[in-house]
């Protein structure tokens, strides 16, 4: 499994563990909007991150390509 998907698995697991124990409850003054955007948020912000390691990893594979000399 490649480091990327282990990155991304880890921060999935956290966010779900964290959701759950910051669940409003049954308190009829929680505000679940809140609640609900920032999971969203939390989201965004890992799917943002595992593209950005693969965008990553691309160029540093075409970088290498470059930087070897072509055998004769």
């Amino acid at each position: 499994m490649k480091k990327i998907n282990i990155t991304t698995i880890a921060l999935l697991v956290y966010l779900i563990v964290m959701s759950i124990i910051g669940w409003p409850g049954n308190n009829p003054e929680n505000n679940y909007t809140e609640y609900f955007l920032i999971i969203g948020a939390t989201l965004v912000v890992i799917i943002l991150l595992r593209y950005l390691q693969v965008k990553r990893m691309r160029m540093r594979g075409k970088w290498d390509k470059e930087d070897k000399p072509a055998k004769p």
